[in-house]
């Protein structure tokens, strides 16, 4: 027999016992009050309530005695039974309020950097100069905006992109690893956490059109079906220009993740304006 079923039927034990002193108690109360009498059958003595010649043999229990103990027995279980329930809805209420009332882990507050799209600035004819233009930022974000602090960098992988070629418009460029602003002075940046060539993603990729080697100065000039070659440390890919678009700053959606191996070339625009952005999307080629 398992404990459990011994610590049962040794708890039926004893609620059983309880139940027939109670009750005699009671009937034994009664009697002495009037209330009750006994009933003896015949050949028993009222000294002592038993047959001399079956003194040893105790008297069988009447049908409503059982009954009676039955019930007392269910309704002593019922009780047991809601007072075990009873207490584990406390337990279970008292975790969940301790669960509720605990503060969660505290992590820094990651830099918000996707709130516009990379490498916008103001024009280098603007009084100041060049400098990361802030005023595109929504104002209740400036706050939080990283804009010229140093940034995390992964460690480069054969699989990350260190180069673009885009003939039709003559641009032979090295890519790093970021699009901040200190990234972009020196080349064409590839957007942390975008996809990688080759692979199913979105490959973002940004550089300056008025600054820092005008990378991007013509993306305007650029037809469907011009080619985007994309080298990493083993292999080259070959995109294809789908569409181009002017958008808002603020129109960060085209940096979403794609199902399709894809790339999103990103400026400013106009020239020496740079109130836009020009977008540039390819997809890669057939084959590949």
């Amino acid at each position: 027999m398992l404990p459990e079923e011994r610590e049962w039927h040794r708890l039926r034990q004893l609620l059983k016992e309880k139940a027939i002193e109670a009750r005699s108690a009671r009937l034994e109360r009664f009697r002495r009050q009037g209330r009750a009498f006994r009933v003896y059958v015949a050949g028993e003595t009222p000294a002592t309530g038993k047959s001399p010649a079956t003194s040893r043999t105790p008297t069988r229990p009447s049908r409503m005695a059982t009954a009676l103990l039955i019930l007392e027995f269910i309704a002593a279980v019922t009780l047991v039974w809601v007072v075990v329930q009873g207490v584990q809805a406390l337990q279970q209420l008292n975790r969940e309020a301790r669960a509720a009332q605990t503060l969660p882990t505290l992590t820094p507050t990651p830099w918000v950097r996707a709130v516009v799209l990379p490498g916008g600035h103001t024009p280098p004819n603007a009084p100041g100069g060049a400098r990361p233009n802030l005023e595109e930022i929504p104002e209740h974000l400036r706050p939080y905006v990283q804009v010229s602090a140093p940034v995390s960098l992964p460690t480069p992988s054969p699989e990350h992109p260190i180069r673009i070629r885009i003939p039709a418009i003559g641009v032979d460029a090295p890519i790093v690893l970021g699009d901040g602003w200190e990234q972009l002075k020196k080349g064409v940046g590839w957007h942390i956490g975008s996809g990688l060539p080759g692979r199913p993603g979105n490959v973002v990729l940004s550089a300056h059109n008025d600054i820092y080697g005008e990378i991007f100065r013509d993306l305007d000039k650029l037809q469907p079906g011009d080619a985007i070659y994309i080298h990493t440390q083993t292999q080259t890919y070959t995109y294809v220009v789908t569409s181009s678009h002017i958008v808002e700053p603020t129109e960060v959606e085209w940096m979403a993740p794609t199902q399709e191996p894809a790339v999103t070339l990103i400026s400013c625009y106009p020239y020496m304006v740079n109130t836009h952005r020009i977008i540039v999307r390819g997809h890669l080629q057939a084959g590949q």
